[in-house]
C-alpha cells in the first residue's frame, strides 16, 4: 500500500458484503489513513453472519478490536455510534476528506437521496454532499428496482460515485478474497490511494 495522509469516513450498513468493508478498513489502515468508522446495528448483524469474527458492539470496544486486528497506530482509527452527533463527520467543519458507505443498503441509499440525516451515517453522507467532498456508495442489491435506480441517478447527478459491488472476472480470480479485492481496489482508485491488490488495465502484469 502507498502511504496516505487522508482522513476517510467508512460506514458499514446492513447490506450483504461485510467482507468488502472489512478489507477496505484493513487497506486504509495499512495505507496510514485516518479512519472514522461507523457500523450500523444491522451492519453488525451482517458482520456476525458473513464472517467468523466476534466484533464487539460498543464503539470503544469495536475500536480496540479493529485497532489490534489491523495494527492501527494509536488514534488512527476512531469508531462512532449511530447517534454520536459530536463526531467530526456530523459537521462540515470536521468532515473527512472522503466518505465511503461499504456495503450500502438501498435503505441508506434512499435516506441519503432524500437528505434524511436520521443517524450519523446518513448525516456524514449529507455533509459530504453539501461540502462537495467525495462520497462513494457501494450498493449491494440485485435486481435493482426503478426506485433504486432513480435514487442512484439523483445522487450521481450530484457527484456521488455509485460503485455497485459487481466484481469482474478478467483478472482470473481464484478465491473469494480475489473477488473482494477487485471491488476494494476500485474504491481505493476512487479515493486516490495507491495499492497492489490487482494490476491496472493495460499494465505489464494485467491479463
Amino acid at each position: 500500500m502507498e502511504p496516505s495522509d487522508k482522513t476517510i469516513a467508512l460506514a458499514m450498513t446492513g447490506a450483504s458484503g461485510a467482507p468488502y468493508g472489512l478489507r477496505l478498513l484493513e487497506c486504509l489502515i495499512a495505507a496510514g489513513a485516518q479512519v472514522y468508522l461507523m457500523v450500523s446495528p444491522p451492519g453488525q448483524v451482517v458482520l456476525s453472519m458473513e464472517t467468523v469474527l466476534d466484533v464487539p458492539g460498543r464503539p470503544t470496544e469495536m475500536q480496540a478490536y479493529f485497532t489490534a486486528r489491523y495494527g492501527a497506530a494509536a488514534g488512527q482509527l476512531q469508531v462512532f455510534a449511530k447517534d454520536q452527533w459530536t463526531a467530526p463527520v456530523a459537521s462540515g467543519s470536521g468532515a473527512a476528506d472522503a466518505t465511503v458507505i461499504c456495503p450500502c443498503t438501498t435503505g441508506t441509499l434512499s435516506a441519503v437521496a432524500c437528505g434524511s440525516s436520521n443517524n450519523l451515517i446518513e448525516r456524514a453522507a449529507d455533509v459530504a454532499i453539501k461540502e462537495g467532498l467525495p462520497l462513494i456508495m457501494v450498493v449491494r442489491e440485485t435486481p435493482l428496482s426503478a426506485i433504486h435506480l432513480e435514487n442512484m441517478l439523483k445522487l450521481a447527478r450530484l457527484g456521488v460515485v455509485m460503485l455497485p459491488a459487481n466484481p469482474g472476472f478478467y483478472q482470473g480470480p481464484q478465491t473469494i478474497d480475489d473477488m473482494v479485492d477487485f471491488i476494494v481496489a476500485r474504491i481505493l482508485d476512487q479515493l486516490g490511494i495507491g495499492h497492489d491488490l490487482l494490476p491496472s488495465w493495460g499494465s505489464d502484469n494485467a491479463p
